[in-house]
């Protein structure tokens, strides 16, 4: 047996060998000579492997080599997504694509994608423009704040507001509100990352204002409230409300962040859907910084949304998280 598999070793043809014949020429004119030679590289190596393990079964002629290596090509070229059909009951399923775009949204994104576009560029003046320039005029119309900037998504919104405003420094958050999302993405890790300081307070079920009052000193930078859309907490509970969180950060003069997570502009309830937090009401109740997704209620490309204090968000859009 053992000089069977040194008898089907010897006979594999070297690299050198398989490029000169005609198929694997006739490969080369359609893809990079490294490209092919990596992957006569990858079928010798597993055909080593499969005559080492005992397989007897193996055709190691040439054409038969390299019409493996043609499949292996054929398999690397088809595209890693595919349209699915989303039966999971779940309308927005962030596995499955997020938010179907309008036929408005994908029209105009056509409309733009083949030729240059002033996307910092202001015409008026003739220098270098803001990118966001025109989507903050937008989300300040809808949401009421002073300004708005966008980042990749409302991971990376909340890590940026945590870095801006509390590097080094303390957050106060309910234990009830230290939610997980898809992915494993956890606010404490979040937070971590931020370089902020995790200060929990209350308990799971139940967090009153008085546990924010007492965990504030001199270290606090930051208020943080969390909407918990993924998970509900029932029977013996108490939450501080957003009103109640901003009347103690005008007291200790704090800033209060709050993530939305998906994010609302409008009630949908009256569409017969759950009923969702709306950002300009957030932003009415004193929020000084709200963070949203852009791919999911909203119904647009992925994206993280802050929206609030001028002051604020002015300092987050200089910070270089922002371009990262």
């Amino acid at each position: 047996m053992a000089d069977q598999t040194a008898n089907l070793l010897r006979e594999l043809p070297s690299i050198d060998r398989l490029l000169k014949h005609v198929n694997c020429v006739s490969l080369l004119t359609r893809y990079a000579r490294e490209y092919v030679t990596e992957q006569c590289r990858m079928v010798l190596d597993q055909l080593r492997a499969e005559i080492r393990q005992g397989s007897r079964a193996i055709d190691v002629g040439e054409e038969s080599i390299i019409e493996r290596i043609e499949n292996c090509i054929v398999t690397d070229s088809q595209p890693g997504h595919t349209r699915v059909v989303n039966a999971t009951g779940t309308i927005l399923h962030t596995n499955l694509g997020r938010a179907l775009l309008s036929q408005a949204a994908i029209d105009a994104m056509l409309a733009v994608a083949d030729h240059p576009i002033n996307l910092e560029y202001d015409l008026v003046v003739g220098k270098r423009g803001k990118r966001e320039e025109t989507l903050e005029e937008l989300l300040v119309h809808l949401t009421g704040a002073e300004a708005a900037t966008v980042v990749n998504n409302n991971a990376a919104a909340i890590l940026l507001g945590l870095n801006t405003l509390a590097e080094g420094k303390e957050v106060i958050v309910s234990r009830g509100e230290l939610i997980e999302i898809g992915g494993s993405f956890r606010i404490p890790e979040i937070m971590a990352k931020s370089g902020a300081i995790l200060k929990e307070v209350g308990s799971t079920n139940r967090t009153h204002p008085a546990d924010y009052e007492n965990a504030i000193n001199e270290k606090t930078a930051l208020l943080l409230k969390v909407h918990t859309s993924n998970y509900k907490v029932v029977g013996f509970t108490a939450e501080v409300t957003l009103e109640e969180l901003v009347a103690i950060g005008k007291k200790h003069n704090l800033p209060v962040m709050e993530d939305l997570g998906s994010g609302a502009l409008i009630d949908l309830s009256k569409y017969g859907l759950p009923k969702e937090p709306i950002v300009a009401d957030r932003i009415q109740a004193g929020a000084d910084v709200v963070t949203f997704s852009g791919d999911k209620i909203l119904g647009g490309p992925q994206a993280g949304l802050m929206v609030g204090k001028k002051a604020l968000i002015g300092r987050m859009s200089k910070n270089h998280l922002q371009r990262a």
